[in-house]
């Protein structure tokens, strides 16, 4: 079992979250402890007036929401009465036993797991220390767990687990806005938490994997100097689809500032991964002398690596991003080594598939003179309506759209000197 915990600044973000993954059908309320009533009879108002109630207790206190995810291993069918009884002992062990909490089970991803959201404000106004609770608290819970429940050891090579992140579903972009920033919302919650990317392009890598984009606006322009953002779908060919939405408007408010902070951060936190990716990519290399770019991509994919390749409007690859899937790290090719830039990866690939990718560009900007209509026939064969004459020097006119005659040049008598 694996538990992850982000500590936030509210908790109707994290609600919206998890009702917005019910409201689709990816998840289901299996727990209120703390509540009043029926889960089924509460609303969302209710929820958040229940969390509300503590947290005005101590409004000094900025974060102070969590939201825990516990992950299971691909082989483990967990029923919903064993997943309460291991959220319970979970927090228990972590000293939230007596907080009121929310367990959502989701359906979102190829391995079984639940989110729970809660509050660290207690009734009596003080608050429950969060600072290193992942290594002091949940790191001893999850491994006790894991015996009392006989769980798959997390530690262990049987454990195996998938990515939480489905890719937005772009069919359910037709029906507006509402459910465009829904779809936007689930990836940007998962990928802005998880990944360790230390740029917008890096980003912007990850992204594409689960077909949405960040778009910061051309240079000159006020969205880009004033650092706004706004995140569209995309198709498989890259372009975008139905309304884009502005980065302020989301819960987890993923703006451009937010994600600088992050950035520099991002840079440290991905370095203990970096030699084993290095392992990783080169494994597949030493399989080949040359290599065409789909089996490239094919294999990195086995090891679950995604390599994104950019280019320019010529056709010229410029960059290469590889986005490590099973430690949440990116890495621009660059930053790994030179053997891992853009141009050693095209001097890897097979001469043909590099000579493609040149072509192929030139190919799609072919551009091709349209035919003038019986009208702009007319219009070109027509005389203009009035003309200017001008006078030469015997006083005669001569309209200015007469065409000019070409001199010959004389040739020059060459006089012979005796």
């Amino acid at each position: 079992m694996v538990a992850k915990i982000e500590i936030g600044t509210g908790i109707r973000g994290i609600l919206h979250y998890n009702e917005n993954k019910v409201a689709e059908g990816e998840a289901k309320l299996i727990l209120a402890s703390g509540f009043v009533g029926e889960i089924g009879n509460m609303t969302f108002q209710n929820k958040v007036d229940r969390f509300h109630h503590l947290t005005d207790l101590r409004p000094s206190v900025l974060t102070n929401a969590l939201h825990i995810s516990l992950n299971f291993d691909t082989s483990e069918k967990i029923t919903n009465a064993k997943m309460q009884e291991i959220a319970i002992a979970y927090m228990e062990r972590i000293g939230f036993g007596d907080q009121p909490f929310l367990v959502y089970r989701h359906n979102d991803a190829g391995h079984q797991h639940f989110h729970i959201a809660t509050t660290s404000i207690q009734r009596d106004g003080e608050v429950i220390k969060t600072h290193n609770i992942g290594v002091d608290l949940s790191e001893p819970a999850r491994k006790s767990i894991e015996k009392d429940f006989n769980l798959v050891i997390a530690e262990s090579k049987q454990y195996k687990q998938e990515s939480g992140i489905k890719p937005a579903d772009l069919e359910k972009a037709k029906y507006g806005r509402s459910s465009t920033k829904r779809q936007i919302s689930n990836v940007l919650a998962g990928v802005v938490n998880d990944y360790k990317f230390s740029s917008l392009a890096e980003l912007n890598a990850v992204l594409k994997q689960f077909n949405v984009v960040g778009d910061r606006g051309k240079e000159d322009t006020e969205m880009f100097k004033n650092k706004g953002l706004i995140y569209s779908l995309i198709g498989s060919n890259g372009d975008k689809i139905g309304i884009p939405i502005k980065s302020s408007s989301f819960y987890s408010k993923p703006t451009f500032r937010h994600l600088e902070t992050k950035f520099e951060k991002n840079k440290e936190r991905r370095k203990p991964y970096k030699q084993n990716l290095i392992q990783r990519i080169n494994k597949v290399f030493t399989k080949y002398e040359r290599i065409s770019k789909v089996t490239l991509l094919a294999e990195l994919k086995k090891e679950g690596i995604n390599l994104v390749l950019r280019q320019n409007d010529q056709g010229r690859i410029y960059g290469a991003t590889f986005v490590d899937h099973q430690s949440k790290a990116v890495f621009n090719g660059s930053d790994l080594g030179k053997l891992y830039s853009a141009n050693a990866m095209m001097e890897r690939i097979s001469s043909e598939d590099r000579l493609r990718s040149f072509l192929k560009p030139v190919i799609q900007q072919k551009t091709y003179v349209k035919a003038p209509t019986d009208k702009l026939k007319k219009n070109y064969l027509q005389k203009p309506a009035s003309t200017n004459f001008l006078k030469d020097s015997s006083g005669k006119s001569e309209p200015d759209y007469a065409p000019s005659i070409k001199r010959k040049k004389r040739k020059k008598k060459r006089v012979l000197t005796l």
